[in-house]
């Protein structure tokens, strides 16, 4: 795996997708990330993208990709079609993200989905003077963010009872991806992003 490559984010997901596995990138951008675990983990799949610059940087790749817009779902795809469906950054911009990630669950063996953290110390600052919180991980102003459905690592494991997802394992770290004692000991409120592997509960 050449790091240098890869998004840090990527970096610690790649740790988590076997060798010569099916892989479905949602949001998957240029295809850079797709195009590494080609190469260096033998993995076979699709990007889904809806840019059309980032569908020609895909190609340019040698990546698969499927220009389609996520909040339509994933019907074209068959229950367990690959063993991990990734989703980075995005799950916040859904529509209505509990029946992306059911649906991304019902196509895939495993689901990995990243998140920022609503709930981290430097947002409720923000929101305590009134502010709708622009941080290092947040960096948009409320009028040019594309997130509409932000939530906390509480909210998101609530939704994972509520909706029996089977948390496989997860990663809470910084805003450069830097994980610390501090942010497993209180996620919530010291992680800024927050990286989740899941699974349908009952198979």
């Amino acid at each position: 795996m050449n790091a240098a490559l890869l998004r840090p984010e990527h970096r610690l997901i790649a740790d988590w997708i076997g060798q010569g596995s099916r892989v479905l990138d949602l949001g998957c951008g240029d295809g850079a990330f797709l195009a590494e675990l080609q190469r260096s983990k033998g993995v076979t799949g699709y990007g889904i993208e809806i840019d059309p610059d980032n569908i020609v940087a895909c190609l340019a790749r040698g990546v698969n990709v499927i220009q389609a817009n996520l909040d339509e779902g994933l019907t074209g795809f068959d229950p367990e079609s690959f063993d991990y469906v990734v989703m980075t950054q995005t799950v916040q911009a859904m529509r209505f993200p509990h029946q992306l990630i059911e649906d991304i669950l019902r196509i895939g063996r495993e689901g990995i989905v990243t998140f920022p953290n609503m709930g981290h110390w430097r947002c409720r600052l923000q929101f305590a003077t009134g502010r709708m919180p622009v941080t290092r991980h947040l960096p948009n102003t409320w009028y040019e963010t594309p997130n509409i459905h932000m939530c906390t690592i509480e909210d998101f494991e609530e939704l994972c009872r509520a909706k029996s997802f089977a948390v496989v394992e997860r990663a809470t770290v910084d805003s450069q991806h830097r994980a610390k004692i501090g942010m497993q000991l209180w996620p919530n409120l010291l992680a800024e992003i927050a990286i989740y592997r899941l699974r349908a509960q009952a198979r």
